[in-house]
């Protein structure tokens, strides 16, 4: 699937609990819940995202020409997040992930019911992304993919 097919079929999900947020956050807890637990060898210093007010461990690799990432935080809330993201990006090209707009965010009302502190982490977690795949698809052993 494309980013924007995937960004379509969260909007859908989360329209089906209308302007009810604690159905929302229910489901984004749930989605945290779901996260594939990232490798302990991963949970280190330099892999926590800088500007997340509680604790986001991100991992970076690329599998077959494309950029996989794991993560694990230590806030249910946030760590939906990250799952979210997650499943938008891992698993895309660089080039893909890099120029995402990730409309997706702004038209399910996530940053808006946020609180700063979240939102700005939720800002440094895309960016964290993005930069990841944009240093991976420079790495010298990267070969990006012939066919999505």
């Amino acid at each position: 699937m494309t980013i924007k097919e995937i960004e379509q079929e969260i909007i859908d999900e989360f329209e089906i609990f209308g302007e009810d947020w604690e159905g929302k956050y229910g489901h984004l807890i749930d989605l945290g819940r779901s996260l594939p637990k990232i490798k302990e060898e991963y949970k280190t210093e330099n892999r926590i995202i800088k500007g997340c007010q509680s604790k986001v461990w991100l991992h970076s690799e690329v599998k077959d020409g494309k950029i996989v990432y794991t993560a694990d935080s230590d806030a249910i809330i946030t760590k939906g997040m990250v799952a979210l993201m997650i499943r938008v990006l891992s698993g895309q090209k660089a080039d893909d992930i890099v120029s995402a707009e990730l409309d997706f965010i702004n038209k399910i009302g996530l940053k808006e019911h946020l609180s700063p502190t979240r939102a700005n982490g939720l800002v440094s977690m895309i960016k964290q992304m993005k930069l990841d795949a944009l240093a991976l698809s420079r790495s010298t052993n990267y070969e990006p993919p012939t066919k999505n």
